[in-house]
This record gives structure tokens, C-alpha cells and sequence, in this order.
């Protein structure tokens, strides 16, 4: 199995030590570290940007759940002029 096939298999934090780890080896490390980060870059910035992109969904759909319905506005009173 493949770095690339593993990747839906890691928790978060793995993820983004693993995406950070391959932004800092593409640009330092020995000219195999770099051609192995530049493959593995796309699809692990692909995964970090798709678990976001659920992660703010459900955190939009659990404000809505949780958002309570407003109270109703009272009738404003009329104003009357006082005669003077």
C-alpha cells in the first residue's frame, strides 16, 4: 500500500504533520525527498481541504439546529399628540 492510498486512513493530525512535513522536504530535502513530496502534495492538500470543507458544513448545520427561532415583536403602541 501506498502513501498516497493511506492517506484517507490518517486522523487529522497525522494529516497535516504528514502535509507539513512534505511542504518542508520539498523545498530542503535531497532530490528524491523532493520529487516524492511533489507527488504526494496535490492529494494531501486535496484531503486537508475536503475534511475542512465538511468539518465547516457541519459546524453550519449544527449552528442552524441550534439557532432558536426569534421571539415575536409586540405591536408598537400608537403615539398620540397632546394637546397643549
Amino acid at each position: 500500500m501506498s502513501l498516497i492510498d493511506k492517506i484517507p486512513l490518517l486522523d487529522d493530525v497525522a494529516l497535516k504533520n504528514l502535509l507539513d512535513n512534505a511542504r518542508r522536504l520539498e523545498t530542503s530535502g535531497s532530490t528524491k525527498q523532493q520529487a516524492d513530496a511533489a507527488e504526494l502534495l496535490p492529494a494531501l492538500e486535496a484531503a486537508v481541504a475536503a475534511r475542512r470543507t465538511v468539518k465547516l458544513e457541519a459546524a453550519a448545520e449544527k449552528r442552524t439546529a441550534n439557532k432558536k427561532p426569534a421571539a415575536p415583536k409586540a405591536p408598537k403602541a400608537a403615539k398620540t399628540k397632546v394637546a397643549a
